[in-house]
């Protein structure tokens, strides 16, 4: 008699049934990071039966994986050449709270599209976060941002009032919204609590971005308070997620007593 909710037996790596598809994102995922991450220096993948024999893998199998990352504008596949480095991915770093043209400087020159700047009453959920009382206003800021003349992110910001109002008079087109800050407020930046999402981009994004609606964006929350601890500065930033990666380090603490 067969038992109800049996738990199927785990299927071997070498299983025939394993679907080819699974083989195939393994080795996309191994192929992904050395692509974004420089490890083919000429921007030449090894061949296919170069990748068959480093991944033990059929050719149909590694074919499948080629056009994941092509899917992804990763690579391209040219005939007569093999597979080539399609679009270089930028690293932004989680563990040190730095602006956009700190992080990627080092990349080309970041400019910001200001788009739009003024004071809003915001909604509640703003206004609690900013820790700003009921009915007082705070700075709008709305930019797009590039790098190298291509669209990277659309910034979204929120800034208390009292360092948001000098922060109008700056240069926002050619400097980071945190350094301008740090200055404004006489004191530096302390810490800032971060949120990562994936979403599609709305018709709005899309058309800003130059992205195809409903295109992958890697929607980043953050809010940012001074070495004091008040907060100052919300942002709602959604990056093009064919030419940004966000990595940080993680380490293992204490774990927590069951409850």
């Amino acid at each position: 008699m067969t038992r109800k909710n049996a738990v199927a037996e785990p299927l071997s790596l070498t299983d025939a049934r394993r679907l080819r598809a699974d083989r195939a994102r393994q080795v996309a995922d191994v192929l992904r990071r050395q692509v974004l991450f420089g490890g083919f220096a000429d921007g030449a993948l090894p061949s296919e039966p170069e990748l068959m024999i480093e991944f033990g893998t059929s050719r149909n199998t590694v074919r499948e994986a080629l056009r994941l990352l092509c899917g992804e504008g990763l690579v391209e596949r040219c005939p007569g050449v093999g597979t080539v480095v399609a679009g270089e991915k930028y690293a932004h770093g989680l563990e040190v709270l730095l602006g956009l043209a700190e992080t990627l400087g080092g990349h080309g020159e970041v400019t910001n599209q200001v788009r739009t700047t003024g004071l809003i009453e915001p909604p509640g959920e703003i206004a609690r976060r900013l820790e700003v009382a009921a009915g007082e206003r705070v700075v709008y800021i709305e930019r797009l941002r590039r790098l190298d003349g291509r669209p990277l992110s659309l910034d979204l910001t929120y800034v208390a009032r009292d360092l948001g109002g000098p922060l109008l008079a700056e240069d926002l087109a050619h400097n980071d919204i945190f350094v301008l800050l740090e200055r404004i407020a006489g004191q530096p930046l302390g810490r800032a609590e971060l949120t990562v999402e994936a979403v599609n981009a709305d018709p709005h994004s899309a058309a800003t971005l130059d992205v195809p609606r409903g295109a992958a964006l890697l929607m980043v929350e953050r809010m940012t308070h001074l070495a004091d601890g008040r907060p100052v500065d919300l942002e709602y930033i959604r990056f093009r997620g064919d030419r940004i990666t966000l990595r940080g380090t993680s380490r293992r603490g204490p774990r927590a007593s069951p409850g």
